[in-house]
């Protein structure tokens, strides 16, 4: 059983270790010395989370899990960096070993609830070509592409804006567009119905 909870204080180095292991497989998609300033970005990142929350994935007492939620006017440290409009979700990482079973996904729904009850219209994120299957992932999740987002951090490296609204009904969760209500279809109702 996977919980979810904030970081604890004597969480740090474990939140270090999955976090640099779970981006260890990055190390030979990128030139070395980019490689070497994203990791020291990383460290330097989990070192000072400032107002972030940091929410952890815990498995039999192992830390398998993490990722950063920075609320809504928060600087992140970027080329230009403006304060966020909306919340943003940053370094996700899951254990190799724990990959597979849902912790991914798991610490993304926390932070989307954390940001719709913090009453944000929407939660961003960005990532790049070569986190493809965190990309699934996310778009599986509702996300999509925000360009107006991207952020160029070196030449050809382009980390792609994605935003999830939160403002509209979530059919997952059996809420109805109060604006726009649909009736519910029995079988055999409706469009495409078979007789």
């Amino acid at each position: 059983m996977t919980a979810i909870r904030d970081a604890r204080p004597g969480d740090s180095g474990a939140v270090l270790a999955v976090t640099l292991a779970a981006y260890e497989q990055y190390a030979a998609a990128l030139p070395p010395p980019l490689w070497a300033m994203y990791r020291q970005n990383i460290q330097a990142t989990l070192a000072d989370v400032g107002t972030a929350a940091q929410i952890v994935a815990e498995e039999s007492g192992a830390l398998v899990g993490t990722v950063l939620l920075f609320p809504a006017g928060a600087t992140m440290p970027n080329p230009g960096a403006t304060a966020l409009e909306w919340p943003e979700v940053r370094l996700l990482a899951v254990a190799p070993a724990a990959r597979g079973k849902g912790v991914a996904r798991q610490l993304m729904e926390e932070c989307i609830q954390r940001a719709r009850a913090a009453g944000s219209p929407a939660l961003t994120l960005h990532t790049a070509d070569i986190m493809a299957v965190a990309m699934r992932l996310y778009e599986r999740m509702g996300f999509t592409r925000a360009p107006e987002l991207d952020i160029r951090l070196a030449p050809g490296i382009l980390a792609k804006g994605y935003r999830l609204p939160l403002t509209l009904p979530s059919p997952q969760r059996g809420e109805v567009d109060t604006e726009n209500p649909r009736p519910r279809r029995g079988r055999g109702e409706g469009e495409g119905a078979r007789w």
